[in-house]
């Protein structure tokens, strides 16, 4: 597989737009061609772009151009949803930092579908025990100035919005009028932006683009790494 990444190809968004509007086996399977040339083959070379940049911030930084690795499979998981329709219909990218199982690591996540791109880092959900570490840190008198300063820092330097509260109620045996007690309502957590296709997605800007995102989003990231580890 060649590493040059040369920028993904409008073929790309066109790809899963078909898909959204036919999203069936049949249509999939007579499009795999597709699939692979315009998504698959230049997404891996795109990982590994993304992976060479974001060492020199995440030293530890796990970029895998596999299915399941870095790049998410195409099939959804509809066993336990009322939505049956086979398959996802945008390309999901994770870049994960740490030696844990890599949904239970902070990572830098891309997102394309047709007319959106989503850049951010986090962790999306909290394991049961990760949960208990992450609000024990929250109200801790040192991690817990940190995390507000990391976010404060991330949501000043550009677009970014902050995800993943969940609870109504601050969790039993916390105290609600702590200053961190509307962190304490996430059951995941991550800072991010929401966009429209730029057009460095095309280019071998790409990577770079993307990265001066993660840049900016490295105090969350960090935060959230010393707190895996």
């Amino acid at each position: 597989m060649s590493m040059d990444f040369t920028g993904l190809p409008r073929e790309l968004p066109e790809f899963y737009r078909g898909l959204r509007e036919n999203n069936s086996t049949g249509w999939f399977t007579a499009h795999r061609a597709d699939y692979d040339e315009h998504v698959l083959a230049p997404a891996r070379s795109f990982v590994m772009a993304m992976g060479d940049r974001l060492h020199s911030i995440a030293p530890g930084i796990n970029a895998d151009p596999r299915i399941n690795r870095s790049l998410f499979r195409i099939n959804r998981d509809t066993r336990f949803s009322r939505d049956k329709s086979p398959f996802k219909t945008h390309l999901g990218i994770w870049l994960w930092e740490g030696l844990g199982p890599r949904m239970e690591c902070s990572g830098f996540y891309i997102h394309i579908e047709p007319g959106l791109c989503i850049l951010g880092t986090g962790i999306y959900r909290f394991t049961g025990e990760l949960l208990e570490r992450y609000r024990e840190r929250v109200t801790d008198r040192r991690h817990g100035p940190a995390l507000r300063k990391a976010v404060d820092e991330a949501l000043a330097s550009g677009p970014y919005t902050l995800g993943g509260e969940h609870y109504k109620r601050v969790p039993r045996g916390y105290d609600p009028e702590h200053p961190n007690a509307r962190l304490l309502l996430h059951n995941g957590f991550w800072v991010g932006l929401e966009t429209s296709l730029p057009e460095e997605m095309f280019t071998p800007a790409f990577p770079d683009w993307c990265f001066g995102h993660c840049v900016n989003l490295l105090p969350v990231h960090r935060w959230l790494r010393e707190m895996t580890e």
